[in-house]
């Protein structure tokens, strides 16, 4: 890359100002989880307040019962601590242990099988998080690191009691105002932070960087540079550069013409995540897609811009 052209990108993308830190807002209610149910494996708790003899900890096996004294097998896998309480005293009940009438038994789920949280995605330390005491969205992601700089503003919330229906929750610390949402987390859920698209916009703009899209599909050249605060000092607008990602593997390098898009005499370009605008000035040489691609390897010296699409 000649001196002149590093120089004028990493000059634009010094003096870019960064995001100011988002205070946190009151949160908001969102719908309750689905209750626990049973699963194999798990330690369960059985009081029988009318015969202690029959109280104890029992630990569901593979079929999903578990063998308590006196009776048969009884299954209680997908069932609900309230509902295997029910099952567990019509057992005893129609044994002629227990009186139907007096007869209260309470189950208490102590020990799930999978005790912990699995936070992924675009969050800086993925993995799986203890689950023990009261666990809430904020804090699991938290204690992954936080989202990375290229997450999308929102969590997919996968529950241990029912995996067939995950929950899309708007998350996102970096804008204000900021909105927590109530939602707890239990053992066994997974916390999916899905990965946003990202457009480079770098040259002779106000605010060289990159733009996350974060579910914006339809973010065109003209919108881009707006993003990037217009063009800079002497902008050679008929004569920027897109660098794009092809299927195969290769860049293809296509030259826009600002100018013409500008004044609507040429169709504005729809850009696609991973996709390069370099706006070059007046007095530079051409460039090369190599140089501009390099651009991009600095690294922490590029600013990425996620506030901005809200």
């Amino acid at each position: 890359m000649p001196k002149t052209l590093a120089a004028v990108i990493l000059a634009a993308m010094l003096a870019a100002p960064a995001a100011g830190n988002a205070q946190p807002e009151p949160a908001i209610e969102v719908p309750a989880a689905p209750p626990l149910v049973i699963g194999s494996g798990d330690l369960i708790n059985v009081s029988m307040f009318d015969a202690p003899e029959l109280s104890d900890h029992f630990r569901v096996d593979q079929s999903g019962d578990v063998e308590m004294p006196l009776v048969k097998p009884i299954h209680v896998v997908g069932l609900t601590a309230e509902q295997a309480a029910k099952v567990i005293k019509n057992q005893y009940v129609q044994a002629d242990i227990l009186v139907q009438e007096v007869s209260a038994p309470t189950v208490f789920i102590e020990e799930y099988a999978n005790q912990g949280i699995t936070v992924s995605g675009e969050v800086k330390n993925p993995g799986v998080y203890p689950a023990f005491g009261v666990k809430m969205l904020n804090d699991v992601v938290t204690a992954a690191g936080g989202p990375t700089k290229l997450a999308q503003s929102n969590v997919i919330i996968t529950r241990r009691s029912d995996p067939q229906h995950p929950v899309t929750l708007a998350y996102d610390p970096d804008v204000r105002p900021w909105v927590t949402p109530e939602a707890q987390i239990f053992p066994g859920d997974t916390v999916s932070v899905p990965r946003a698209g990202i457009v480079y916009v770098l040259g002779a703009v106000n605010k060289s960087g990159g733009y996350v899209l974060d579910g914006h599909d339809k973010v065109t050249v003209q919108k881009a540079v707006a993003l990037a605060g217009g063009t800079g000092r002497a902008p050679a607008m008929n004569r920027a550069q897109l660098v794009r990602d092809q299927d195969d593997g290769t860049k293809l390098m296509i030259t826009v013409p600002l100018d013409r898009i500008f004044k609507g005499t040429a169709p504005d370009i729809l850009l696609r995540n991973g996709d390069i605008l370099y706006v070059p000035t007046s007095t530079e040489k051409i460039v090369t897609q190599v140089a501009i691609t390099a651009a991009i390897a600095v690294g922490s010296a590029i600013v990425i811009y996620k506030y901005a699409f809200h």
